[in-house]
């Protein structure tokens, strides 16, 4: 069907070849200009991929009437893989016991490698710990390397040991901006027979924030852990036919308003209109004026207004782009030939023809300065507002410094951080702060010695370019000293508070407030201390940091005195248009990104000097608390068994009600001394104060087992007076933790377990070890009332039955409380399964569930006891 569409053209006198899927649109009797660019995309994905799976040809069908079909899913493969360390690790952990096994059965575990070109970038790790002095950056790589030795020793090895895997070493930058400033190719090529096939640039990321690169017309979003691995291995994943938003830009943004204000106020505006799971896409005449690095910063915000992606097409502004951050000249070409030949170079006399779900219209000149906050990215509020937040009680706090004694009311920022790519990748914004930094210093204002500072841009090109303009000593002087390249505050990784402050707060419930250039700030994310934590500008961080307070009202109070005595208003420190503009041309250009990017594989003297064996399969430490072989693949073999279609005799690990999420389920954030992980790690000689986090220790399945469905707030029907992670044990009705309960189920060879639960099991942001925690437990299948889409697929990849009550059925109707001993027989033709339910009295209650087997992969998944089986099996000439 597709060879058909297989088409040749030529670029600077070179042959390519391409598929012209708007000839196929064509003969279905419809006109490429109605149709949005994303759904273009999608379109030639599946037409090229038909190719090789004709399978897909009716998934192809489906998307010609694409807005009414939401009901069926589409197949995509991304072209390419992005991994952040926390993620990451646990992913190439899972492909490192793939070899292990395959070695153990005889093949050859070189086979096992991603498919697709796989990059993973080390930027989650390094904290804030030290800062506002000129060497805090040095001391932060220090603590940095020493916290996480196992892990980037372990990273070291990968990146020999794998093909198509490429590690970008830590210190060098955040993983969106890395990619969208070096990796991103928008049009992407491999040979076939001899010629060049060129086709759309596509990727998934183990990080919300992939959206960014869809501001270059990269089309990409966030995935989990598991998804990002079924992706890495070639396998094709299935979502629902998306809705897709038009948002129409139309004006430009005034003097004084930034590229930040204009994504918190769409970020507020599409939140207004749930577009959660659907495609946004951005058009009209305001796009003509809108740079790259202002679209990124509205991308990158995808997660906040809930979209799955928020796309701008392909127009001369990525073009310039693309030749302003030194990609080949040749490559630019490619892109503008190919794009205004396949039907993805945007085109403006199509606005009208083009179809979208809905259509949300932005004018840009109505844009104002704002922040976003206290708890929440989409909650807007213009600077003229701000002051009125703080008014509403009268708390203080005396917090005595070295030099000063200062009596803090509501408001007082603890925190201003420059950080995060959202913002930092943005060169207007950030030389708008660098020049709002030189006159603050030239007019004698200082930074409050409570408020703590820092620096933390996306890449080492910011820095050079704020070198180069010479304003990085003036940020230095108000102490926004460089602090790490990667994602600090933003993720939480603050550090600690000014000591005076934390000393001050120990005895006293005032709040705190934070600042940040990030895109998250949600209640205790930035740091425990703080309460109030709004997204801002940089130069609208260093304007606080300045005034010390969120209790100001920034267009008409001063930020403080300067040394004349006289008021500093921030009009008297925001540079022009002008000068902005003049910065920009005479300080960045293609050479500062090509001598910014030219060594990043190369690491620093901490990367280097970690030894590491040029070995194919890992030497597994097995001391160590941070790296270990996981357990899934212990009882495979080379055969493939029958698939088990009867369990009996499951007992329930938990009963839920519902909306439990996958940070209930999944170990996140802080490990308790008492919690089953704790006291694993104090066994294994780890002190307290070197527990680090659970994120810190994903590839170690015996840390992460112990602190699923262990979190403090998570409630089990099972011990109703009790909160966290406990159950009982049935065979002595005895209250433990889930994990003890779990190992004596296995000791007393049960032969299985199950949890109930209520409605949108799982739902929230997805993560891997909320399926594979479960799975090393024991659990045999979940049956909810409802399942979210991607945890639902994730249990499947790993082997765990997701079946679902009937309508009008859940556990409390059929008069289920957890006592009871369950058998479950599948009937895979009817895609239902029966259950009996026996109570300890002989009571049995019989009832069917819904198999959700959902697309045609998960049968596969399943039968194999999950893709990691499948796919040794898949690879290997066992």
């Amino acid at each position: 069907m597709t060879e058909s569409y297989l088409k040749h053209f030529t670029s600077q006198n070179k042959s390519y070849m391409y598929y012209d899927y708007p000839e196929w649109l064509q003969n279905q009797g419809q006109q490429l200009s109605q149709y949005p660019y994303t759904i273009r995309i999608l379109m030639e994905a599946l037409l090229r991929a038909s190719d090789q799976k004709p399978e897909l040809q009716q998934n192809l069908a489906t998307l010609v009437d694409w807005d009414h079909n939401h009901d069926h899913d589409v197949a995509f493969k991304a072209q390419r893989v992005l991994l952040q360390d926390f993620t990451g690790v646990p992913a190439l952990v899972d492909l490192a016991a793939m070899r292990d096994k395959v070695m153990a059965l005889g093949g050859d575990g070189r086979q096992i490698n991603p498919d697709v070109p796989v990059h993973l970038i080390i930027d989650h790790s390094v904290q804030v710990l030290a800062s506002g002095t000129p060497d805090a950056f040095a001391e932060n790589i220090k603590k940095e390397f020493k916290n996480n030795q196992e892990r980037y020793q372990f990273l070291k090895w990968a990146q020999q040991a794998f093909e198509n895997l490429t590690v970008i070493p830590p210190d060098n930058g955040i993983i969106h901006q890395i990619n969208l400033e070096y990796l991103a190719k928008v049009a992407l090529t491999e040979t076939n027979e001899g010629t060049a096939l060129v086709f759309p640039d596509t990727v998934v990321g183990t990080d919300s924030h992939t959206t960014m690169t869809n501001g270059l017309g990269v089309l990409g979003w966030g995935v989990g852990g598991i998804e990002a691995e079924a992706s890495m291995l070639g396998e094709f994943s299935y979502f629902p036919i998306p809705e897709v938003v038009g948002v129409r830009l139309s004006g430009t943004l005034p003097t004084g308003a930034t590229a930040t204000d204009l994504a918190l106020t769409v970020t507020h505006a599409l939140r207004q209109i749930n577009v959660v799971g659907k495609f946004v896409e951005f058009f009209g005449p305001g796009l003509k004026d809108l740079t790259v690095a202002d679209r990124a910063t509205i991308a990158n915000m995808a997660p906040e207004y809930g979209a799955t992606c928020g796309y701008f097409p392909i127009d001369q502004q990525t073009l310039d782009y693309l030749k302003l951050t030194g990609r080949p000249v040749d490559q630019i070409q490619l892109i503008d030939d190919y794009a205004h030949l396949n039907g993805l170079w945007y085109d403006t006399t199509q606005d009208a023809q083009r179809h979208y779900t809905t259509t949300l219209p932005i004018d840009l000149s109505q844009i104002k300065p704002s922040v976003a906050g206290p708890k929440r990215p989409q909650d807007l509020v213009p600077l003229t507002d701000l002051a009125a937040k703080f008014t509403a009680e009268k708390t203080t706090l005396t917090v005595k410094t070295a030099n000063h004694t200062y009596d803090l009311e509501n408001g007082a920022i603890g925190l201003a951080a420059i950080t995060s790519c959202t913002n930092t990748s943005n060169p207007a914004l950030m030389l708008t702060a660098g020049l709002v930094a030189k006159k603050a210093v030239a007019a004698g204002l200082k930074v409050p010695e409570y408020v703590k500072t820092s620096l933390a841009p996306g890449s080492k090109a910011v820095t050079d370019y704020l070198k180069q303009a010479g304003l990085m000593p003036y940020l230095d002087q108000l102490g926004f000293n460089l602090v790490g390249y990667g994602c600090t505050t933003c993720i939480g990784n603050s550090g600690s508070l000014k000591p005076e402050v934390v000393q001050a707060l120990a005895n006293s419930d005032f709040s705190m407030s934070g600042v940040l250039s990030g895109n998250r700030n949600f209640e205790g994310r930035v740091n425990p201390l703080i309460k109030d934590t709004y997204l801002a500008s940089p130069p609208l961080v260093v304007a606080f940091a300045l005034a010390g307070t969120l209790a100001i009202d920034l267009t008409r109070e001063a930020l403080g005195y300067g040394t004349n005595g006289q008021p500093v208003y921030l009009k008297d420190l925001w540079p022009t248009q002008t000068d902005i503009a003049e910065a920009i041309q005479q300080n960045i250009d293609s050479a500062l990104f090509k001598r910014s990017y030219q060594d990043i594989l190369a690491g620093n003297a901490h990367w280097d000097s970690l030894d590491v064996a040029a070995t194919p399969t890992f030497n597994w430490d097995k001391t160590s608390t941070y790296i270990a072989c996981p357990t899934f693949l212990e009882n495979m073999t080379a055969a493939k068994p029958e698939m088990t279609q009867e369990f009996t005799a499951l007992k329930v690990l938990a009963k839920f009600g519902d909306s439990i999420t996958t940070d209930h389920i999944s170990p996140a954030g802080f490990i308790g001394q008492q919690s089953p992980a704790g006291q694993y790690l104090m066994a294994h000689h780890v002190q307290p104060q070197d527990f680090n986090s659970y994120g810190s220790r994903r590839g170690n399945h015996e840390v992460m087992v112990r602190g699923t469905l262990a979190n403090i707030r998570i409630k089990n029907q099972l011990t109703p007076d009790k909160e966290g992670g406990y159950t009982i044990y049935w065979p002595t009705k005895t209250q433990m933790s889930i994990y003890d309960a779990a190992k004596a189920y296995q000791k007393d060879q049960t032969s299985g377990l199950v949890i109930l639960a209520g409605k949108d099991y799982g739902m929230g942001s997805s993560r891997d070890w909320a399926a594979k925690g479960v799975k090393l437990l024991g659990v045999k299948a979940v049956i909810a009332e409802s399942f979210e889409r991607i945890h639902r697929s994730n249990l499947v990849m790993m082997g765990v039955l997701p079946l679902q009550f009937k309508l009008g059925d859940n556990a409390e109707k059929l008069g289920l409380d957890g006592s009871e001993t369950f058998d479950i027989q599948l009937d895979s033709a009817q895609q239902t399964a029966h259950v009996t339910a026996t109570k300890n009295d002989g009571q049995v209650i019989n009832f069917d569930t819904i198999l959700r087997f959902d697309t045609p992969s998960d049968v596969k998944y399943y039968e194999n006891d999950g893709i990691l089986s499948m796919i040794i099996r898949q690879k290997t000439n066992l």
